[in-house]
This record gives C-alpha cells, sequence and structure tokens, in this order.
C-alpha cells in the first residue's frame, strides 16, 4: 500500500521545483568563483551552455582572484542595507569563508535539500556532503565536488617515495634540500600543515583529539600544536634552502620540481599533475600518489547569498552542477578531473561507466591508490596555525 502523505509530498515538491523552473528561465545567475585555472574556466562555459540550452538561463562566470573578495562584497552590500538585489548570486566555496558568511547570516538557509539532484550526492550515507571543515551546511551548501592531498614526485630521481609523514621526515634527512612547503597563509601550505597536525595527534586520547573539530581555545592549542612545531622544528634544516625561505604557493614548488629542484611536492587538485605534464611544466617521469596514513579531504560547494538578486536561477544552476551529465564530465581528466560529489553505487551500470576514464594518463593519482580520508579540521584553526607559524618560523625568513 502507498502512503498518501508520501505521494502529496513528492508531487508538492515537483510542483514547487517547477515553479522554480519557471521563475529562472530568462535570468542572468552572476557565478563567483575563483579564476585562476583554465581547465575550470573552460568547464564553466560549457556549463554555462547547457543551462542556456536547458532553462533559458545567462550564466556569467565573475572571476575572482580570492573568494574573499566575494564575501566581503555581499558583507558590504547588506550593511548598505541591500537585501534583495545583491550582484553575487552564486559563489564557490568552502572553508573559513562558509564559516564567515554563516556566521553572519549572509547565506540563503534550507535550499539544498529541495533540488532534484542533492539525492544523487546520498547524503545519509556521505557525512562529508553536509559537513564544510567540520561545521554542518544546514542545506545552505550545495556539493560540487572533492579534493585530496596528493604527492608527486620524479620517479628518475626517487625509486620509492616517502608514504607517510614519519617516512617523509627520514626521507628528507637522506635527501635535505629535495622538498618544502609554501607558506602559510597559502592554502597548500595550510593544507600540509594541517595534514601533519591530524596525523601527529592520532594517538591522542579521543577528548583531545577531537577538539581539532571545534573551535581552537588557549588549553586544545597547547595539546595539539606542540607535536606539530616539534616535529617541524626536525624537518625545517632538512627542507629546501634548509627552511630559510618558503615559497609562496602550489605553483612555485611545481615549478621548482619541474626545474629538477625539489624530488618531491604536493597539489590539493590530483588533476593538475598530468595537465602540467602534458604542458611540459613538469618531466614526463613525474608519478602521483596519496600518503598511505592519510589524506587531507574536504569537499567544495556553491551557495547562495542571502540578498542575491537571482535566486531561482542560482538553485536551478546548482542542482545542474550535481547532475550525472555535469559531474561525469567534470570527473574526466581532460576537462578539469575534479572528483564526483555523487554515490556511483547509486546509479545503474551505463550511468557509473561515464564517470571511467577510457586511458588513465601515466602522471594521473593511480585510481587504486587509495588512502584514509582525513576532515578538514574546524575553520578557525588555519588562522591560527598561520599565526603561530610566523611567530616561530616567519621571522627567520
Amino acid at each position: 500500500m502507498v502512503c498518501p502523505f508520501i505521494n502529496a509530498q513528492t508531487y508538492s515538491e515537483k510542483t514547487a521545483w517547477q515553479q522554480t523552473l519557471q521563475d529562472a528561465r530568462d535570468e542572468s545567475v552572476y557565478f563567483y568563483a575563483w579564476g585562476g585555472d583554465p581547465q575550470v574556466n573552460r568547464y564553466l562555459q560549457w556549463i554555462a551552455k547547457r543551462v542556456d540550452n536547458k532553462y533559458g538561463i545567462n550564466l556569467e562566470h565573475v572571476k575572482l582572484a580570492q573568494t574573499s573578495d566575494a564575501v566581503s562584497r555581499v558583507l558590504a552590500e547588506m550593511s548598505a542595507g541591500n537585501i534583495s538585489a545583491g550582484q553575487v548570486d552564486l559563489l564557490w566555496i568552502n572553508g573559513l569563508n562558509f564559516a564567515t558568511m554563516a556566521t553572519n547570516n549572509l547565506l540563503e538557509a534550507n535550499w539544498v535539500g529541495n533540488l532534484p539532484n542533492f539525492f544523487l550526492t546520498n547524503p545519509d550515507q556521505n557525512p562529508a556532503m553536509t559537513m564544510d571543515f567540520g561545521m554542518p551546511t544546514n542545506g545552505m551548501e550545495a556539493p560540487w565536488g572533492r579534493a585530496a592531498l596528493t604527492f608527486y614526485y620524479n620517479n628518475a630521481s626517487i625509486s620509492t617515495p616517502p608514504t607517510t609523514l614519519q617516512q617523509l621526515l627520514t626521507w628528507s634527512k637522506l635527501n635535505p634540500g629535495r622538498f618544502t612547503y609554501a607558506k602559510p597563509p597559502d592554502f597548500l601550505g595550510l593544507s600540509f600543515l594541517k595534514y601533519a597536525l591530524i596525523i601527529l595527534n592520532q594517538q591522542q586520547d579521543a577528548g583531545v583529539y577531537e577538539q581539532l573539530y571545534a573551535a581552537p581555545t588557549p588549553q586544545s592549542e597547547r595539546q595539539l600544536l606542540s607535536s606539530l612545531w616539534a616535529f617541524l622544528d626536525q624537518l625545517h634544516p632538512q627542507l629546501w634552502r634548509q627552511g630559510r625561505y618558503f615559497v609562496s604557493d602550489g605553483t612555485s614548488i611545481r615549478r621548482l620540481v619541474g626545474d629538477s629542484e625539489l624530488d618531491l611536492g604536493f597539489t590539493f587538485s590530483a588533476s593538475d599533475i598530468p595537465g602540467a605534464v602534458d604542458r611540459f611544466d613538469l618531466p614526463l617521469s613525474i608519478r602521483s600518489y596519496a600518503m598511505k596514513d592519510g589524506s587531507l579531504s574536504n569537499v567544495h560547494f556553491v551557495t547562495i547569498p542571502v540578498n542575491a538578486k537571482h535566486k531561482a536561477g542560482a538553485k536551478v544552476v546548482a542542482n545542474f552542477l550535481m547532475s550525472i551529465e555535469a559531474q561525469a564530465k567534470k570527473q574526466q581528466p581532460s576537462n578539469w578531473g575534479d572528483r564526483t560529489v555523487v554515490d556511483l553505487s547509486l546509479l545503474a551500470p551505463d550511468k557509473q561507466l561515464l564517470f571511467s576514464s577510457p586511458k588513465q594518463h601515466p602522471s594521473a593519482l593511480p585510481e587504486s591508490d587509495t588512502s584514509p580520508s582525513l576532515s578538514e579540521p574546524h575553520p578557525q584553526w588555519s588562522a591560527v596555525i598561520s599565526k603561530e607559524w610566523e611567530k616561530r618560523y616567519g621571522a627567520k625568513q
């Protein structure tokens, strides 16, 4: 027997979504997203064509150098009393920027659960789809993709790369000057430091370790950060330029590997590596891998500011971004290589095949190379790590 309440609820949801589609037609949606990657920009051009053809939406990619620029814009608009005609309709976001906007009530609430494609992420079985750096998204963010810290090395110089944090320290002592990381607050440099912080505290009592996923306090800082500084004190003398100078970003690390000044690097976008090899920015002998003791991982999202002018169109675009068509295209290395948020176990075999690569690039992270996923700490830890790192090591440069 079919429950009439469920039927009525489903009919109501379908009717509401049809109204959203109708309201979205002919809207211009301004999607504020980082514009620093040509592959991502080309993918968004394809998205714009598809939502125009399917829904009559004009999607404009507003390229950002820093996501915080859009956050500041929304905050300024709201402070000036602009509560319904904001310029930012859709925003690519996660982590500290999400925390800032959520805390200041700058985001549209409880809209994601109404998107028809949200079920494809299987959120009940995949809690990462509703958590952003340890904070519940509360229906304010739609998952878009997944990323994880990925290491790469020159196999012409290294036969067996280090596969744990402790092995990395040992390897660096045996190969001084052949590894480094970017200075915080660079995102990639912070990612390496957070990976180290998590690994170094895994043997702590559960009550102490779990403080990584809460806002830091003076007590938790003392309990958790001391092991990180002790590790870095050992590592830094073995780094490139003896740890007296740190590069500013991941692009600089990649350039040093390409120039054979470093043998080992890392990225938060695994698809960057085969692309760099194809552009001859990295040698053909580069190989990618995941650390066996864990990979810092996160989901990145799109969100709608509370004062967005074109909310219906933004919801339709966000829904299409989670579609099988858009997610499968995004995962292909030639398009972006960003890992899907779709739970493939929900799909029929023919749909699952859409997510398979016809031929894997020799420098790409092997599909069989998996490691435990390490969840991002609470976003406020990033600021604490950057501040304390600068006190200890910044003045020495």
